[in-house]
């Protein structure tokens, strides 16, 4: 099963920054590893149910099951100790990659409050992407009436792009709605 993002990727994008960069080699050209998902939750020290409902909620929005990540080490003034769960990620590869990364673009992002683009300088000078949601509740997977508590997200594009002008191509190439240099400070 082929997304639509991925046939775009094939068939105009991969030619696009061969041209743009003069790659004569196919393999040359960067492309999306892998889209981490990562929801990070302090007070489910206290609370085992709110991290429940968070890996429940993000295995809806991805459409794969999370897995509850651990505390690596014990931080006395948050009250929490090695090994405590304080958060839930989803590592999504291959078509569910593509097919998330499509919904991202062409129905979420757009559903955000007062959304102009992306910031276009949030690259971490290996090429890959990361970007923050405030709320859950811009999935139109989730039933905003079952909602108790709105948690915020961390979702982080891994690209194979050697440096952020490549993986900048790359995510344009794709579609991604990303300000330009001169909006990036609005």
């Amino acid at each position: 099963m082929k997304s639509r993002l991925q046939d775009k990727y094939r068939k105009e994008t991969t030619p696009a920054l061969m041209k743009r960069f003069g790659w004569k080699n196919v393999m040359a050209v960067p492309k999306v590893a892998k889209i981490t998902v990562n929801i990070g939750l302090g007070e489910a020290s206290q609370n085992a149910k709110l991290l429940d409902t968070a890996a429940q909620e993000l295995g809806q929005i991805t459409g794969q099951k999370a897995v509850i990540t651990r505390a690596k080490k014990s931080i006395a003034n948050f009250k929490i100790r090695k090994g405590m769960p304080i958060g839930c990620a989803v590592t999504l590869r291959g078509g569910i990659m593509y097919e998330f990364l499509d919904r991202l673009c062409n129905i979420v992002l757009p559903r955000v409050r007062d959304f102009r683009g992306l910031p276009s300088n949030a690259f971490d000078g290996r090429g890959n992407y990361t970007l923050g949601l405030k709320d859950q509740l811009v999935f139109p997977e989730i039933d905003y009436t079952r909602v108790d508590k709105i948690k915020g997200m961390n979702i982080t594009l891994t690209t194979t792009a050697k440096n952020d002008e490549e993986g900048r191509e790359l995510l344009k190439g794709l579609g991604f709605p990303l300000r330009g240099p001169k909006e990036a400070n609005n």
